[in-house]
């Protein structure tokens, strides 16, 4: 008897959690937009993209940078992938990156294939130990906005970007001088 409860109740909490913590997410309002005078400098980095090339933080400088920490196994990070997409195309021209950085543990094994099949227009870098720590990474997906400066404006932890928000951060970001 206890067993078949246990069965028949377990998913329904598991349901039950699951969608808790997709309305907290939900309900946690998005990062601010730091002022100018409280920026920090965002970590320099030097990792190379699937042609061997090494990108560095500076490679970017005059730009305003979206900085994607995200795996080929993270759901959410996949969601966020065409948005950013869209943001390359639109706003490229107009002093824009998306700069994406794989924390894929297995590398360029299940990245390569990844990107062969998606062709994503904007460099993407696979990540290490030492450049999550310096970010403060953790959990995925992670993504920062950097100024034109290279100072971190602000920063999605451990959630999905809210698409209209981060839309509105990097408009106001281009129109800074």
């Amino acid at each position: 008897m206890v067993t078949t409860l246990l069965r028949i109740h377990l998913p329904g909490v598991a349901a039950g959690l699951l969608a808790l913590t997709i309305a907290a997410t939900a309900a946690d309002p998005p990062p601010v937009l730091h002022p100018v005078h409280d920026r920090k400098a965002a970590p320099a980095f030097a990792l190379q993209d699937a042609s061997g090339k090494t990108l560095k933080l500076d490679d970017f400088h005059g730009k305003v940078v979206l900085l994607d920490f995200w795996a080929t196994w993270c759901t959410g990070c996949k969601t966020e992938i065409p948005w950013f997409t869209e943001f390359q195309k639109s706003y490229g021209a107009n002093g824009y990156a998306t700069v994406g950085v794989s924390m894929d543990e297995e590398g360029w094994k299940v990245l390569r294939p990844f990107l062969d099949e998606h062709k994503i227009p904007y460099p993407m870098l696979l990540g290490d130990e030492s450049m999550a720590k310096q970010y403060g990474v953790e959990t995925l997906p992670d993504t920062f906005l950097i100024d034109r400066h290279g100072r971190v404006a602000a920063a999605y932890l451990a959630r999905l970007v809210d698409r209209d928000d981060i839309e509105a951060k990097i408009k106001a970001l281009l129109a800074e001088h």
